[in-house]
């Protein structure tokens, strides 16, 4: 299977202050892009041609095979951000959702909260996310460089991106302000399709 960049389902002009057009070309038309390409030439012609991404994934991990690894798990945990934001976001959280949130972290306010520094503690690159357990309980996650749910049999609902490059071009090294306007932005329609 060869892998692609991800249709945008939004213009990348579209956001603003958050992600400027500049940002957009670098993080979604160069890193991510580069993610693939690497992909893409290290399964070719192997056993791993035939694999679904997230099988890909979950194999590369068990085997450590972290060149595989690293740039499929970049190519799915990108290709998540980009549906969990979204130019206009007026939606809140489904019915169900809402109630999830309110049963494991009190209020809507209080998951925003420790999600974001969370996402701010965050030592280096990575991401935070979060996710559904096999329990079905609201988790936050933060996980360093390429790492992902998935591998530890965990759903992901909600992500955001804090290598340096996601917001370096846009806000420097003020990452905390790019995570304060990630929340002006998050499609909560996707995040709550992802709970059912």
């Amino acid at each position: 299977m060869k892998f692609n960049l991800p249709t945008l389902n939004y213009s990348k002009d579209a956001f603003k202050n958050f992600i400027t057009e500049e940002g957009f070309d670098y993080h979604y038309g160069k890193h991510h892009q580069t993610y693939i390409t690497n992909l893409n030439k290290l399964i070719e012609n192997s056993e791993w041609e035939s694999y679904d991404l997230d099988t890909i994934i979950k194999e590369a991990y068990i085997k450590k095979q972290m060149a595989i690894y690293n740039n499929a798990a970049q190519h799915y945990n990108h290709s998540f951000f980009w549906n969990c934001i979204t130019p206009n976001s007026t939606q809140i959280p489904s019915k169900q959702m809402l109630e999830l949130l309110l049963r494991d972290f009190g209020s809507l306010e209080a998951f925003k909260e420790e999600f974001s520094n969370t996402a701010t503690k965050l030592f280096g690159a990575g991401w935070t996310w979060l996710v559904l357990t096999p329990e079905r309980k609201l988790e936050i996650l933060s996980l360093s460089n390429a790492d992902t749910p998935i591998i530890f049999n965990k759903k992901p609902l909600l992500t955001i991106d804090v290598w340096e490059h996601a917001y370096y071009i846009d806000h420097r090294n003020a990452r905390p302000k790019f995570i304060e306007q990630f929340w002006n932005h998050v499609n909560w329609n996707f995040v709550s399709q992802n709970i059912e």
